[in-house]
């Protein structure tokens, strides 16, 4: 018996590959939202489960939206992107995206732009000292609070980046004495991101259909973005029920690629038809009157940051001579502290020293031009009077 059920364990440890259908290969992909100002679309097609490349950019096609109204807006095709500029969309018209590529024609189903309300606000919130910082977002009020409504958002980040060692001094090789030299490199630099993943958040749950401080993404405690300060932008979208449940399937079908009971791409849901053939189409195209955008910040002075303990990588004599120095500035190498005892009987001459890269963000890939959006602290605004 015992032997039968190792027989039969032993069995099912088998590689499966799956069959998927052709029908299932070669799938136009859209990606897209028509909406005021710059409207972008990207198009591909699904590759085998073999193939190095997930997608394959389509590069000859014809793009426009088009509104019930008559009116048309041509894409010009720029890198691997399709794109125009729409300056208003008219609230009581239908807009749809159309497409022609390799012989066949695709539409998606025209909809009128939907309005969306403001953020009243965005906040960080750690729960406990250790855990991650979630990132909680309150849109205003709902337009009509009878409905429920649907959402998605995506983000832009940017945050603040110290050198690893500072100095206020610099050794003069003429008079062998270290001088003040405050300025000498960037006191902090910043970096950019930006997110492509798409939350999606509906008010069915909340009372009067008020979404309130829904967890839309969180951060590491331990990772650089919060170590002083950050700054998130957040881009809100009303959308259908319809977008909403595409958006959800198409999340799912990410998190459980390869499993057994993962949908084909097929039969992810879709407002993209094909009008000469019955091929299948994957993608949402969903229409927008406005984005509303909110920027918030998170201080580490607010939470537990969970900072990287490091060795010092300075380079220190505790008692420096002139030939020292002297090899240290040949070596390429900063000088970060000075305390000189050696007036006081058995002092001596305690010196560190970096190199440029321990002192300058731009080598942690960092820029040094402050944002505009960026507040200025009052050490900055001091020094920018001194």
């Amino acid at each position: 018996m015992l032997c039968l059920m190792a027989c039969m364990l032993s069995g099912c440890i088998e590689e499966y590959e799956a069959v998927i259908s052709i029908d299932d290969t070669d799938l136009l992909v859209v990606e897209g939202t028509i909406h005021p100002g710059e409207n972008t679309f990207i198009l591909s097609r699904t590759q085998p489960l073999n193939s190095t490349d997930k997608y394959q950019m389509v590069r000859r096609a014809e793009v426009s939206v088009r509104g019930s109204d008559g009116s048309e807006y041509m894409t010009k095709h720029v890198y691997d992107n399709y794109s125009c500029q729409i300056d208003f969309l008219a609230p009581d018209v239908e807009y749809y995206l159309h497409i022609e590529v390799d012989g066949e024609v695709y539409e998606s189903e025209p909809q009128k732009p939907l309005r969306t309300e403001g953020i009243t606000e965005v906040i960080g919130v750690q729960n406990t000292p250790e855990s991650n910082i979630d990132v909680l977002i309150t849109p205003d009020a709902p337009f009509e609070p009878d409905k429920t409504h649907y959402y998605s958002w995506t983000y832009d980040e940017t945050w603040e980046v110290r050198p690893e060692y500072t100095t206020r001094v610099y050794f003069d090789v003429e008079i062998m004495k270290a001088v003040n030299k405050p300025d000498q490199f960037p006191k902090c630099g910043w970096k950019d991101a930006t997110v492509r993943t798409i939350m999606v958040g509906a008010s069915l749950n909340y009372e009067g259909q008020h979404i309130q401080r829904l967890k839309s993404y969180d951060i590491d405690c331990g990772n650089e973005r919060v170590f002083h300060k950050y700054s998130g932008l957040v881009h809100q979208r009303a959308i259908s029920k319809a977008e909403y449940e595409y958006e959800l399937a198409r999340r799912q079908a990410g998190s459980e690629m390869g499993g057994l009971f993962t949908p084909l791409p097929s039969a992810l849901p879709t407002n993209i038809h094909c009008l000469t053939s019955s091929k299948h189409v994957i993608g949402f195209v969903g229409c927008s009157f406005n984005t509303t955008e909110y920027r918030f910040f998170l201080d580490a002075e607010d939470f537990s940051i969970r900072r990287p303990q490091k060795e010092d990588r300075r380079t220190w004599f505790d008692d420096t001579s002139d030939a020292d120095c002297l090899q240290m500035v040949n070596e390429g190498k900063y000088l970060c502290v000075w305390e000189d005892n050696r007036m006081v009987p058995g002092g001596k001459l305690r010196t560190a020293w970096a190199t440029e890269s321990m002192l300058d963000v731009r080598y942690k890939g960092a820029y040094i031009e402050r944002p505009d959006f960026w507040p200025v602290e009052e050490d900055d605004e001091n020094n920018e009077d001194e």
